[in-house]
């Protein structure tokens, strides 16, 4: 009787271990799995927050390109604007330059004449 009680002990032992590391492998299957889930989760996020980065970036880029054109036309226009300003000047100085010449010929002149008579 002994033997049957001890076989039966052994044999109960037996199942449940066998039950237990089952049970402990289907656990160990469920979290290997959960964290390859989250694994995955997180490289996804790393992937759109670097997307987002690069399409910020790219978007500063274009911003600075952007200014640096509109700020390359202003300068263009103010060189012309100068350009223009300095022309008028020189013109007036012409004109001023030969009004003073007309002017100094007529007084000259005008000397001639009154020595003369």
């Amino acid at each position: 009787m002994k033997k049957v009680i001890l076989s039966s002990i052994l044999v109960l032992a037996l199942s449940v271990s066998f039950v237990s590391c089952r049970e402990a492998a289907d656990k160990a299957k469920e979290a290997t799995e959960a964290a390859a889930d989250a694994a995955e989760e997180a490289g996804d996020a790393v992937g759109d927050a670097a997307e987002g980065a690069m399409d910020t970036a790219g978007d500063a880029v274009d911003s600075a390109t952007e200014a640096g054109s509109d700020a390359m036309d202003a300068a263009g226009d103010a060189v012309d604007g100068a350009t223009d300003a300095a022309g008028d000047a020189v013109d007036s100085a012409k004109e001023a330059g030969s009004d003073a010449v007309d002017k100094a010929k007529d007084a000259v002149e005008e000397v001639k004449d009154k020595v003369k008579n």
